[in-house]
């Protein structure tokens, strides 16, 4: 069962960063009053609430639905939309007008989201879309266009994105 104190896991990652430790706390929170349906209603203004400070007010599209492991940063995060059923592992960091989501299949239905490892690093402005997984310890440079798995310990650039060995 998840606690209380869950909601500050990501202190240690946003230190003197106040916008991303800010955002984080109040996902956490999100996410924790979402898991059954009562604290749902009961907290529905709150929901509401988060949906216009984060999205409207901070330009970050951060859905509670989305799970993501401790030790998440968000750099400068304006512009960045994430995708509700994207999945992080631990110790991440996500910079600002990053798009990470599903992409629309050709029959009209929607793929599944991006699956992240731990301790991956993305760039500002990259984008990352469709059924991926991106490995462990996996760098996603600046602007880089992700279409494809990136294995662990590589690094994803350019666009469409080259995948190299990390050195």
């Amino acid at each position: 069962m998840a606690s209380v104190f869950n909601i500050f896991q990501d202190a240690g990652a946003n230190r003197n960063n106040p916008k991303g430790l800010l955002v984080m706390v109040l996902f956490r929170l999100a996410h924790l009053l979402r898991q059954n349906v009562l604290t749902f209603l009961l907290f529905l203004p709150y929901f509401i609430l988060y949906r216009i400070g984060v999205e409207w007010m901070l330009g970050i599209e951060l859905p509670w639905k989305t799970r993501i492991g401790p030790g998440f940063r968000i750099d400068h995060g304006q512009g960045l939309v994430v995708n509700d059923h994207t999945v992080f592992g631990a110790d991440c960091t996500v910079r600002n007008s990053t798009t990470i989501g599903n992409k629309r299949l050709k029959n009209g239905t929607y793929s599944a989201s991006p699956r992240f490892g731990d301790r991956v690093d993305i760039g500002a402005n990259a984008v990352i879309i469709g059924p991926l997984t991106i490995g462990s310890d996996v760098a996603i440079g600046a602007g880089a266009v992700v279409v494809k798995d990136v294995p662990e310990g590589h690094v994803a650039v350019g666009n469409p994105a080259r995948i190299l060995p990390r050195e």
